[in-house]
């Protein structure tokens, strides 16, 4: 069958866009849309043309994605477009291929993604409070989005100047009970001020809303979940979902894979379309990778895979693509029936859901849908005379009414298998240098105020505002004078650390005295420790460390992080000092980081004779051979504990092995059942294995022949282990 579009949709003049309440309208004709969301920063430059043309090829005529305020504007009014940031050329590969573009500006957009897209730096503007109305926001907001459309305007990439864009959404996912009405009245002004600022600026194609039952009347309000067939506007504007998820993102404390099957996601898009809808978007069409520390959660991982379409590499996951594609063929070429035509359902049996017919019928032609939403039984249905046996859990499409030519339960397209291969230019193994990074103590010689990013308060300040975000890590530092006459003296006390840091290494009197996570999805946890007190003064240098800022819910800005405390020291008697109020001295960073050691080729690493494993804050660095042929290259981290790498100076991201709870018995199945609702728990895969093994590093990151891979090791591993593999599929 033939997809119906072609690439020459936005060659020559403007595109009218509008809408009624069946279907989003070009140039008057009502379309069906099937969209996929591909992120332009969780890619390359390099790989855009491939994902997008990919895309294209499994049936898709529509791209999607979020504009990422934080990696624009990282630093007040200083901004990036640059690399895989440029989302102009992003838009205009769109464009080349002949899809469609939908813009969602947000500028929240949640995504897993590091505070939730918002640049931390609005947090040190005063009186700020987002995503409610609060002039200090909506000012920024507004600057943000203004130039955001500006540049789109400026190269014509809207519809309506003969561009690709066709939608453009305004704020995401406010509408849900639960964060929208913790903001009061000021939640409902502001997203009817939102619409205002929106149509205001005059882009010549429709607004959305996703999950905002009461947009105003001038923003069309969108579906997110797995099911979006039970959705319906409340007012006259087209069924629409902005996210169908294909599968769950990842975090560090879970050892499994989420996958959703291929049989249950084909069944939620023909269900959909079934019950009227005409604008679907994948979420994720393709996942990608959260390079550096773009991740949010916390606790997300570096890998953004999402189990879909297209896996995280760009490779086809299979029979997820293949199967959707079929079934992409058949709604195009039915296409004038969803919109156009008359529907009749009929339910059979007392369960009205489980079990219906669907009649679209224009113009001498129908089409017609069978469905079982029955999660256990098949069901033979008696329609038009003729008996049809549906799957449990499936969804029959007969476009003539009489055969059926595709099944959502019956998937055709055989399954792949992703093999990871080391490679023979590095068969003997990698040779590693070293060395250490410096733990910083009060006073320590390269502590001192002439240093770039030095505080003192005498109080605990959230990391956020100190650090701005633009490191994981932060010191703070303090001392305690013991007398003699001072309870305290001479003797054992616990030391307590009531923190909001995700990781928290403590030393006291310059040794390492513990180190402890948060766990179980916690953002907070109490530090404790024995520490022997010595006449005069005593030194505390605790380390904060950041795995991703809060991305979701409300209020979420506000979440603390740091080591806010208090924090004491408790003698056995139950004298207790209070540090809490001491002067602290702030360092932001590490010295590594300071120093860019990923760029650094000669200066006072140690030779690989010395090397020193298994120690705490240590770096690592070697070289390794490029892999020949155009295979995704990953590096294979196994032996490692928790940090960063980086490849010929681009920052791969965080990775995390070990020295985290999981669940290493329960959660996979032998099998798994597609039928029922899906959930991101259900049929997992890969239990007991770390989150994350192996790390993608893109080609275009690598060099004709000999590359330099640089390794911050935090918690102690071994890089002996690490290797670097190829990834195929068969």
């Amino acid at each position: 069958m033939v997809i119906l579009y072609c690439s020459c949709l936005f060659i020559s003049s403007a595109t009218e866009v509008t809408y009624d309440d069946r279907a989003l309208k070009i140039n008057g004709e009502r379309k069906i849309i099937l969209s996929g969301s591909i992120h332009y920063p969780r890619s390359t430059v390099e790989m855009w043309p491939s994902l997008i043309k990919k895309a294209k090829e499994g049936g898709l005529n529509a791209i999607e994605t979020y504009v990422f305020w934080n990696a624009h504007e990282p630093i007040y009014r200083q901004y990036d477009f640059s690399g895989n940031l440029d989302l102009l050329k992003f838009i205009k590969h769109i464009q080349s291929e002949g899809l469609y573009a939908i813009l969602r500006i947000g500028p929240y957009v949640c995504a897993e993604w590091n505070f939730g897209g918002f640049p931390v730096w609005l947090n040190n503007i005063q009186n700020m409070t987002v995503r409610t109305n609060n002039a200090p926001f909506m000012h920024e907001m507004k600057s943000f989005v203004s130039k955001i459309i500006g540049m789109m305007k400026e190269e014509k990439l809207f519809a309506s100047q003969g561009g690709p864009i066709i939608l453009s959404q305004i704020e995401n996912e406010y509408g849900n009970s639960h964060i929208e009405s913790e903001y009061g009245n000021d939640g409902k002004i502001y997203i009817e001020e939102c619409a205002k600022f929106a149509e205001s600026l005059n882009i010549g194609v429709p607004w959305i809303m996703c999950q905002q039952q009461d947009a105003p009347h001038s923003i069309i309000n969108t579906a997110n979940g797995y099911y979006a067939d039970g959705f319906y506007p409340t007012r006259k504007i087209p069924k629409m979902w902005t996210e169908n998820w294909t599968g769950w993102f990842k975090d560090w404390n879970k050892g499994k894979d989420p996958h959703r099957t291929a049989e249950d996601i084909a069944f939620a898009v023909a269900r959909f379309y079934q019950r009227g809808g005409t604008l679907q978007n994948y979420y994720m069409y393709h996942g990608g990778t959260n390079f550096g520390r773009v991740a949010g959660g916390p606790y997300i991982t570096t890998t953004y895979d999402y189990d879909a379409p297209l896996n995280e590499y760009g490779q086809l996951n299979q029979p997820k693509y293949g199967h959707l594609k079929e079934l992409h063929e058949i709604l195009f070429s039915i296409e004038k029936l969803l919109t156009y035509g008359n529907a009749t359902t009929v339910s059979y049996g007392k369960d009205d859901w489980k079990y219906t017919s669907t009649v679209y019928e224009y113009k001498c032609s129908r089409a017609c849908f069978l469905a079982n939403g029955d999660d256990k039984n098949d069901f033979t249905m008696t329609f038009q005379g003729k008996n049809y046996t549906i799957p449990a859990w499936s969804v029959s499409i007969l476009p003539d009414c009489v055969n059926v030519a595709y099944n959502t339960a019956k998937v055709n397209v055989p399954k792949t298998r992703i093999v990871r291969k080391n490679t023979a230019e590095n068969s003997n193994g990698l040779n590693w240098s070293w060395r250490p990074e410096k733990s910083l103590h009060l006073k320590h010689p390269y502590f001192n105020n002439t240093r770039k990013g030095v505080f003192y308060f005498n109080q605990l300040l959230d990391q956020k505002i100190v650090g701005n975000d633009t490191s994981d890590y932060l010191w703070y530092m303090t001392s305690v004078n013991i007398k003699e006459s001072d309870p305290l003296y001479n003797g054992e006390c616990v030391l307590e650390v009531d923190t909001y840091a995700h990781v928290l290494f403590a030393f006291f009197n310059g040794k390492h005295i513990g180190t402890k996570w948060a766990k179980g999805g916690s953002y907070s946890f109490q530090f404790e420790q024995l520490v022997k007190i010595k006449p005069g003064k005593n030194t505390l240098s605790l380390l904060s460390v950041t795995v991703g800022l809060p991305n979701y819910g409300a209020h979420f800005d506000k979440v603390k992080n740091g080591i806010v405390g208090p924090v004491t020291l408790k003698s056995p008697n139950g004298d207790v000092k209070d540090l809490s109020k001491n002067e602290w001295e702030y360092k932001i960073g590490l010295e590594g980081f300071e120093r860019r050691l990923w760029e650094d080729e000669n200066r006072n690493w140690k030779p690989p004779q010395t090397l020193q494993t298994n120690r705490m804050f240590v770096w690592y660095k070697t070289t390794f051979k490029t892999p020949c042929g155009n295979e995704p290259v990953v590096l294979d981290m196994m032996g490692m504990g928790k940090g960063t790498v980086w490849v010929n100076g681009n920052n791969i991201g965080r990775y995390w092995l070990d020295s985290y709870d999981f669940d290493k018995e329960t959660g996979c199945a032998a099998t798994c059942d597609y039928r029922g609702n899906y959930y991101s728990e259900k049929c997992a895969i890969n239990c007991g294995q770390p989150s994350q093994r192996w790390y993608h590093v893109p080609r275009s990151f690598l060099s004709k022949s000999d590359n330099n891979l640089v390794i911050f090791e935090e918690f102690g591993g071994n890089p002996k282990g690490v290797k670097v593999q190829t990834v195929s599929q068969e």
